[in-house]
């Protein structure tokens, strides 16, 4: 696929994923327990599924999660909810690298974007896990970002899980999906998690890269 058709692709999804987070209508309580009733026993494997294929969109997980802890309690709504996380977030790197690393990788010698392509890189599981303990950074997005750029896979994968794992306990245990309602104990996590986000960041943009060598040449022996 030329670049060009790679950029219109990944365009045209994008759009589709906006128009999707924005004109999909968010069920309520009711219609959450009426369509696990539905369901039956196969509630946490279809909960599983669309959990692992809407969030791959930017749709909030917090919504996924809430409707985990509903419908399923809470030990199989964290496990859920961080199995599709981490479902969600290889998608998502695996679509943007597919489609947009090209086009980031012909821009690379701008120095703003080869800096947050060095740090994503070089940061590793650290400054990954950092932006997910931040709960205003868009889970989504992020996912794109670190697929077009130089970011590992398995580091990638790791950070995800470990970041997103205090804000899913967290909303899983103290969410009120009943009234929608953010309870005052999840505001304060919220606090805690952001700020151990951004020490984590302080650190990885602090950490700065080996310097390189050269190594001295080797005498040279005189023959004879």
């Amino acid at each position: 696929m030329s670049g060009r058709a790679k950029l219109i692709l990944a365009l045209t999804l994008l759009a589709a994923f906006v128009a999707a987070a924005v004109l999909l209508p968010i069920p309520g309580p009711a219609d959450l327990r009426s369509w696990a009733g539905a369901t039956g026993p196969a509630t946490p494997l279809v909960l599983l599924v669309a959990y692992s294929l809407l969030t791959v969109a930017p749709i909030p997980r917090t919504v996924f999660n809430l409707a985990a802890g509903l419908l399923v309690g809470t030990a199989a709504g964290i496990a859920i909810g961080l199995v599709a996380t981490t479902i969600a977030a290889g998608l998502s790197f695996g679509l943007a690298r597919a489609l947009g690393r090209d086009l980031v990788t012909r821009h690379l010698e701008r120095r703003s974007v080869r800096a947050v392509n060095d740090r994503l890189a070089d940061g590793g599981v650290l400054a990954v896990l950092s932006l997910r303990l931040i709960p205003v950074v868009p889970f989504a997005p992020l996912s794109y970002l670190c697929g077009v750029s130089s970011a590992r896979l398995i580091p990638y994968l790791t950070g995800t899980l470990l970041g997103s794992v205090p804000g899913t306990v967290a909303v899983v245990v103290l969410g009120d999906a009943l009234t929608g309602d953010t309870p005052p104990a999840l505001l304060a996590c919220y606090g805690v998690f952001a700020a151990a986000g951004a020490i984590g960041l302080v650190r990885v943009f602090k950490k700065r890269a080996p310097e390189v060598t050269e190594p001295e040449p080797e005498p040279s022996i005189p023959a004879g």
